[in-house]
């Protein structure tokens, strides 16, 4: 294998797949990058066994070749080179990689492509295209409530459901429950419900911009794995097997019964319960909240916690007040996760008690909802 690149692009590259090298693993192969010629580029893959990334670079081809390398090594050298072009050469005896860039020389012990471990096919299935910034949203306001416990591994996923063109993202850790509702860019015939690891989707969050581009899913015939693929990037992930606890159950108890509900500034809320959280630290990360009617749809949030010894924090934000004076207790950290996940001017907070759990969504739309869990607590 012969070539030459920009350090910049090559940087760039290594820098995409990064993320799926292996750190701590039984099989030391997986912590190098793949490097090999492909259609008048350069590809680079690495894998971990449970996500592969891929990634193609611009290059001069004189020589067709591949080889894998240990990922840190070259990384860290490629990034400590100038912005020049780098001249990379592999060679087979010894099994090297031979890289100049302006004054500088260096030669890597490499290891010979079939040792490494295949990257997984994904040619045929259902295809699902998505819009890149609708795809950056939707994950964003659900990825982070997926459990990092592998007690229950399906509850570590993101439940990906598309049927026609409706696209619905759901994660819980059995404390919480975030569910997105949104559209794909064209309808499927063949209705998906697949359980996505929340580590890929956090990988793939990594790529997306919010550009009108178009990101490409498929997953295989057997449901074991997904491809996403956008723009020189695809990255092939694990599905995780097993049912996923019935959402649509758990939002609907929830809200079938609502005795009190408030709508507030979302920014209010936010920097309210911010506050709150630093007292909270020290008492369990206990945030209570009041909702108080003081007329006809009008009232008062008041946002409090308090730790014997340190001291407390009371904050009050002015809202609309439907229903009955209403009290309920929620971790902090829980509580201003979703806050912060929201993107609208407003947040709606439903309750049916302090025993039940609290809806969050915005108060125009069903398109995201989130359940949180209350904590129990002496008022």
């Amino acid at each position: 294998m012969r070539l030459s690149c920009l350090q910049e692009n090559l940087s760039r590259g290594l820098s995409v797949i990064g993320r799926a090298v292996a750190t701590r693993t039984t099989l030391p192969i997986t912590q190098n990058v793949l490097m090999a010629t492909e259609e008048g580029r350069l590809k680079l893959s690495a894998t971990n066994l449970e996500i592969a990334i891929t990634t193609w670079v611009g290059a001069m081809i004189e020589e067709e070749g591949s080889i894998t390398v240990p990922a840190r090594l070259l990384t860290e050298f490629i990034g400590s080179l100038p912005g020049d072009t780098i001249d990379i050469t592999a060679t087979d005896r010894p099994k090297s990689l031979e890289l100049k860039c302006g004054r500088s020389d260096a030669r890597m012990n490499g290891t010979d492509v079939e040792e490494f471990p295949p990257i997984p096919s994904v040619d045929e299935g259902v295809e699902i295209r998505i819009n890149a910034a609708a795809l950056k949203s939707a994950i964003g306001q659900t990825v982070f409530a997926a459990a990092n416990e592998e007690s229950r591994p399906v509850l570590t996923g993101v439940k990906m459901e598309v049927e026609g063109d409706q696209l619905t993202l759901a994660a819980a850790d059995g404390f919480r429950l975030a569910v997105y509702r949104g559209q794909v860019a064209q309808s499927v015939e063949e209705s998906v419900g697949v359980i996505i690891p929340a580590r890929a989707l956090n990988e793939l969050n990594r790529f997306l911009g919010d550009e009108d581009e178009t990101v490409q899913f498929v997953v295989s015939a057997n449901r074991s794995h997904a491809l996403f693929r956008l723009g020189n990037i695809e990255m092939v992930s694990q599905l995780i097997q097993g049912n996923f606890p019935p959402y649509s159950d758990l939002l609907g108890d929830a809200m079938k019964e609502t005795k009190a509900k408030v709508v507030v500034q979302l920014s209010e809320l936010l920097a309210a319960a911010k506050s709150a959280s630093i007292f909270a630290r020290d008492s369990s990360g206990i945030i209570r909240i009041q909702m108080v009617p003081t007329g006809v749809g009008t009232g008062q949030i008041i946002i409090s916690s308090r730790a014997e010894e340190i001291g407390e924090n009371t904050g009050e934000i002015d809202g609309q007040v439907e229903g009955e004076e209403a009290k309920i207790a929620f971790n902090s950290r829980y509580l201003l996760d979703v806050l912060s996940a929201m993107n609208d001017e407003k947040v709606s907070l439903e309750t049916s008690g302090p025993s039940r759990a609290g809806v969050f969504k915005s108060p125009d739309s069903d398109q995201y909802l989130h359940l949180v869990m209350p904590m129990f607590v002496q008022w």
